[in-house]
């Protein structure tokens, strides 16, 4: 059931910021996934409130995870490092930096972004998709501009949320 959750990400890749930074129709959808109202705030932790509300709206997954109301527990911070507090309330499995990422971990980065590993590791970098990102590898309010499929070093990861197999 992993693979649903990493399948609802990539099929996000590409859409884009429309009508300046940090707006859009698609921007503000990620963004009411959150308990701020939506505005031209930066969106990478939206973007990942909104793929596990999606993925917990499943339910045969919301079952498998024993979830008995999926939209009163799920995460929705609107912060990155606000992911790895949420999840030891939720006795979630949080890894450190230099454990080995598995497909449908959310990765939280040292500089306060956030997105979800899309492909087992290999070596000594991880590929996720990330909201609120660009082509460079950038993911500041100013220069995001979309969700993108990335390529980032382990280096850059404070920790990992991996959920039960499933």
């Amino acid at each position: 059931m992993i693979q649903k959750l990493v399948q609802l990400a990539l099929n996000e890749v590409g859409t884009r910021e429309i009508g300046g930074n940090n707006n859009g129709p698609d921007i503000r959808k990620y963004q009411k996934a959150t308990w701020l109202e939506p505005a031209a705030w930066s969106w990478c932790a939206a973007f990942t409130c909104w793929l596990l509300r999606e993925w917990l709206k499943d339910p045969e997954v919301a079952k498998a995870l024993s979830i008995k109301n999926p939209e009163a527990w799920r995460c929705k911070d609107a912060s990155a490092f606000g992911w790895e507090k949420w999840a030891k309330v939720k006795e979630l499995q949080i890894l450190p930096e230099t454990a080995k990422a598995k497909a449908g971990d959310f990765v939280i980065f040292d500089f306060s972004h956030i997105g979800i590993v899309v492909k087992d590791q290999v070596g000594g970098t991880i590929q996720c998709v990330e909201g609120n990102t660009n082509g460079k590898g950038e993911r500041d309010s100013e220069s995001g501009d979309g969700v993108w499929l990335k390529t980032r070093a382990r280096s850059l990861v404070k920790c990992y949320i991996r959920f039960p197999e499933v």
